[in-house]
């Protein structure tokens, strides 16, 4: 597979304008003084995450080239990346089959039968929930998409660094969460164009991007962190590999404690409901002290984004209930 480009992401989000809403940002107060911090609020994207960026561009490329058939789409998903697909197909009239860990979300489950998704529980990860996303791909004629390790799915979530960009003028550094590789690949390749840092973050239990960097090639990883519904993929695609090759990027771990406190905190502070993989993100800034690989410390006068990911959430662990 050839290497991502920024003309990859600046066709997509050709391909995409008007079919998904803008970013929107919010200032971020980390209490340490001398830097500046923002966050994009991609939870309020349509489904619930960045990965609507993807799915449009994907299925769209697919209209284009005619090759959209009347068996639909395949997707094998943690629930984002599916809940995405059968939104995008929809919109094309198109039926969605969606393969899920049998551990899903039952929140994920549920929204994607309420988008008309034929929801397919597997037995084991989210590897086991891909072959059979595959093999049902090979019987049926359904094109077969991918949550993560495809060129227009992580071109399309790279768009939305092209949007903060525009308007966050100056920004150093932009950090994302990292699961499969899908959105840091896009972002990662469009920050570098212009000349951005990028911060991958990942669970220390659940660190597929940063586990191929130690030993330069993708290698399957162990997956057991609070945030693995999101964030679980047991091997990094070579794409997102070949992207944090560059010295622009900094690979970093943070501990599940670290995000379920952080998770709590966008609560508790600023009323926002995320996903653990979207505070793994913003836990690399406020993590407590830890290993050097652990946390992201800018220096005075940086500007940085941090991409919160996904809402798609069960709240119940967060809102305390109110007295009567």
């Amino acid at each position: 597979m050839d290497p991502l480009t920024h003309g990859d992401v600046k066709a997509a989000a050709d391909r995409i304008a008007g079919r998904v809403r803008p970013i929107s940002l919010a200032p971020f107060d980390d209490g340490l003084p001398g830097r500046e911090v923002w966050l994009a609020l991609e939870f309020l994207q349509h489904t619930g995450s960045f990965k609507a960026r993807g799915a449009q561009n994907f299925i769209q490329a697919h209209r284009d080239a005619g090759t959209l058939t009347d068996a639909g789409v395949a997707i094998a998903s943690g629930g984002n990346a599916g809940l995405a697909c059968a939104w995008a197909a929809g919109q094309q009239g198109l039926p969605a089959t969606v393969f899920l860990p049998g551990t899903a979300p039952p929140v994920k489950v549920a929204k994607l039968r309420q988008y008309g998704a034929d929801v397919r529980l597997i037995d084991g990860e989210y590897t086991e929930a891909l072959g059979a996303s595959q093999n049902y791909a090979e019987r049926t004629g359904a094109l077969l998409a991918h949550a993560y390790d495809h060129p227009l799915i992580a071109a399309g979530a790279g768009t939305l660094l092209e949007e903060i960009r525009h308007h966050l003028p100056g920004m150093d550094t932009v950090v994302v969460a990292v699961g499969g590789g899908g959105l840091f690949a896009g972002v990662a390749t469009a920050a570098r164009h212009h000349g951005i840092r990028t911060v991958a973050v990942e669970p220390e239990h659940c660190r597929a991007l940063n586990a191929a960097i130690e030993v330069g090639h993708p290698v399957d990883v162990p997956v057991d962190s609070v945030a693995s519904d999101s964030l679980g993929a047991r091997r990094t695609s070579a794409m997102a590999l070949h992207a944090a090759t560059d010295d622009s990027v900094r690979s970093v771990l943070v501990a599940d404690a670290d995000i379920i406190r952080t998770r709590r905190a966008l609560w508790d502070h600023h009323r926002i409901i995320a996903e653990h993989s979207a505070a793994t993100a913003l836990a690399a800034l406020t993590s407590r002290q830890g290993p050097p690989t652990h946390g992201y410390r800018p220096a005075d006068g940086e500007k940085v984004c941090v991409v919160l990911c996904g809402a798609n959430t069960d709240p119940a662990d967060l809102v305390c209930p109110t007295n009567p």
